[in-house]
């Protein structure tokens, strides 16, 4: 079955708080993680929360990689989305993983862009 894309959706817990609240360090985690895994980085946007938290966005010709990090509850929520088959999303959210120190990390790969005719899993509707 082809899909358009991988989308690796990353709960990551017990973070290291001062990184989870460090936007350059998330910065440059993010863009390393994207050519880690092969990608082409086209475009990058972080923004810092006050008191506390990053959220942000690393755009790739393949798709994209996304954060937004919690330090008080030591979490962040990871995106990484890729399209093709060239480019493995599981290298970036691993190597984020790693990068933040997360003791706990629970990753989710949903295929994208199965047409729904396609997939014996999903019932055809039409609005």
């Amino acid at each position: 079955m082809e899909t358009m894309g991988r989308h690796v959706i990353s709960e990551l817990w017990d973070c290291n708080i001062d990184k989870l609240n460090d936007i350059e360090f998330i910065e440059k985690t993010f863009v390393n993680a994207a050519l880690e895994a092969g990608a082409e980085v086209r475009e990058v946007a972080f923004h810092k929360f006050a008191p506390q938290g990053v959220s942000g966005v690393v755009i790739i010709s393949e798709s994209h990689l996304t954060i937004h990090s919690f330090p008080e509850h030591g979490y962040a929520s990871i995106d990484v989305y890729t399209c093709g088959d060239r480019i493995d999303p599981n290298v970036a959210a691993d190597y984020i993983a790693k990068a933040l120190d997360a003791k706990v990390s629970d990753n989710m790969e949903l295929p994208r862009g199965i047409h729904p005719a396609e997939s014996k899993d999903k019932q055809i509707t039409s609005a």
